[in-house]
């Protein structure tokens, strides 16, 4: 499967590129939006995988001008946005999938084959997405409802108002409600690449999405030693 990875940062880039290239895609890389487009216009890709911050063209912009374009290659959002108006935005553009910084690895992976296997029926046109082959993304947590699609989390069906860090750390949780995540890998998906951040920051943001979970029906728990776990209460 061919890629084109649009990221304008050179180190992000560069590890994301190893990463897929290990595991078998091969990778075209850009940095700047203006020449992304006219990359993706030559020769378009199999996917293409498009940061919303680039120079020259912002990634919003790249895409819609591909698809006034006509070009059809199925697009995945990548960035630190945190915001769903943000994130509706990029879908109304006309992007495939959504995934918000900081991201798993081996999400990003399962989420482009997700892509491709939905698209592949049509033969990267516009393709189907029946209910065999969609990936509806949505986890839940007592009263708490994660759509990985929009990355948003609600509670009661309305959404929370959590600071991007909070919003990390409890995305990372509800994935697996009553399992321990260790405090490491929590660290690394809260504070991608912060190396100057101390360790122990991860606590502050522990407490303070606690207090917000109050009333949720959940709790978020301390295991010393382990790491942090999502309970339901009651």
């Amino acid at each position: 499967m061919r890629l084109m990875l649009v990221e304008d940062d050179p180190g992000l880039r560069a590890a994301l590129a190893r990463t897929l290239l290990r595991r078998g895609f091969e990778v075209v890389e850009h940095g700047d939006g203006r020449q992304a487009l006219d990359a993706w216009a030559a020769e378009p890709p199999d996917i293409l995988v498009l940061d919303l911050s680039l120079p020259g063209l912002d990634g919003l912009e790249v895409l819609a001008a591909g698809r006034r374009r006509g070009l059809l290659t199925p697009v995945l959002l990548l960035t630190a946005r945190a915001t769903v108006g943000d994130r509706v935005m990029g879908l109304n553009a006309g992007a495939d999938d959504y995934l918000p910084k900081p991201f798993d690895l081996d999400e990003l992976e399962a989420r482009i084959r997700a892509i491709a296997r939905r698209r592949a029926p049509a033969g990267g046109g516009q393709g189907g997405n029946s209910a065999a082959d969609a990936d509806p993304g949505v986890y839940q947590a007592g009263s708490l409802r994660y759509e990985k699609f929009s990355g948003a989390i609600y509670c009661r069906g309305e959404p929370m108002e959590l600071a991007p860090r909070e919003l990390a750390l409890l995305q990372a949780l509800i994935l697996q409600p009553g399992r321990a995540v260790a405090k490491e890998r929590l660290f690394e998906l809260v504070f991608p690449g912060e190396t100057e951040v101390q360790y122990e920051a991860i606590e502050v943001v522990a407490y303070r999405l606690r207090k917000k979970l109050s009333g949720t029906g959940t709790a978020l728990m301390t295991l010393r030693g382990l790491g942090y776990l999502l309970k339901l209460e009651g």
